[in-house]
């Protein structure tokens, strides 16, 4: 008996302490508590996020005030067209000793780090983008046919200009589908804009202090997978990612109509972990159906696609998306 009330008291030590974290970061990142709180998602996950907005809506400065919270070591890394693989990863160089004798010494690149900044991702090439790959999956490089493991917990934040601006190329499938979720970053409404030039113009800026360490981090992310998750909820993780594939039976008749190519086990996965961390992260102790419905955009959106005929009806993926999540919330609602 005495476990499961031993897990209740460090689910309720933990929450306390991400709602330190979330007031620190929201003392320098103002009014956009919903991206915080999907980022901190992300984190106690063990996943990466892609954050998605224009330029000026303080994306870089979330991942900095992140790092001193979190208490991760963290690299930035600014992503353009002449980028290379080398440049992200490290290299081996010849060294000439004392003696004489040369041997090739590894030289880690910035992904070596506890929290990686990849900024404005999809403005390096293809090949570039696809450095990250094993990173990202693995947690461990190849380079020259040697591997060398990354840092413990291992976090990329990547940020995104949204794909019409000029200069910019699509991310790859394979490497959308490695993170946990896309976050979009909106303008702020103008009480909240309001309120970040009168804190960010003055004499003094708020600043973050440090509330975690990596190995409490850790911790975090094992509590998580710890939580009790019900049936229902399983269910209705189910039902929203079948329901998405175009080619399932179960399948929603929007997604037969409009997607190409729907979410893998991988999404299943995501949005498994991710309702565990949205609810604790606030406060309670087990995961709802509404912790599937609000984590089914961010979870979902990068991880399917539109067919040629959704598209030149002006259909979106977020649209798509909404109406499978209220015919799946309706079912959940009859069933009971």
């Amino acid at each position: 008996m005495s476990e499961p009330v031993d897990l209740v008291a460090e689910i309720e030590m933990l929450g306390a302490k991400l709602a330190a974290a979330r007031a620190s970061i929201n003392r320098r990142f103002i009014g956009q508590e919903r991206v915080v709180e999907l980022v901190l998602a992300s984190l106690l996950s063990g996943g990466h996020a892609l954050l998605v907005g224009l330029p000026g809506l303080g994306k870089t400065m979330l991942v900095e005030t992140l790092s001193t919270v979190m208490g991760l070591s963290s690299s930035r890394i600014q992503f353009t067209p002449d980028l290379m693989p080398a440049d992200i990863l490290g290299s081996e160089v010849l060294e000439t000793a004392t003696d004489g004798s040369r041997a090739f010494r590894f030289l880690e690149g910035p992904v070596f780090c506890q929290l990686l900044m990849a900024d404005e991702i999809n403005r390096a090439s293809p090949r570039t983008q696809s450095a990250l790959l094993q990173a990202m999956q693995e947690r461990e490089v190849t380079v020259a046919g040697v591997h060398h493991p990354l840092g413990r917990p291992f976090h990329v934040l990547a940020t995104q200009n949204p794909i019409e601006q000029e200069g910019t190329y699509p991310l790859p499938e394979a490497q959308l589908d490695r993170f946990l979720v896309q976050i979009d970053v909106d303008y702020p409404d103008r009480a909240t804009e309001r309120e970040i030039l009168l804190a960010t113009t003055g004499a003094e800026e708020g600043a973050a202090v440090a509330v975690f360490t990596p190995e409490e981090l850790i911790a975090a992310q094992a509590l998580v997978r710890r939580m009790p998750v019900g049936e229902r909820v399983v269910e209705a993780i189910l039902d929203l990612v079948r329901a998405c594939r175009p080619g399932e039976p179960e399948a929603a008749g929007i997604a037969r109509d409009a997607l190409a190519w729907g979410p893998g086990p991988r999404a299943a996965q995501a949005l498994m972990l991710t309702v565990r961390a949205r609810a604790l992260i606030e406060g309670r102790l087990a995961p709802s159906v509404e912790d599937v419905l609000a984590l089914a955009r961010p979870v979902l959106s990068h991880r399917m696609a539109l067919n040629f005929a959704a598209r030149a009806r002006g259909e979106t993926v977020s649209a798509v998306i909404a109406r499978v999540a209220a015919e799946v919330s309706g079912l959940a609602e009859a069933a009971e």
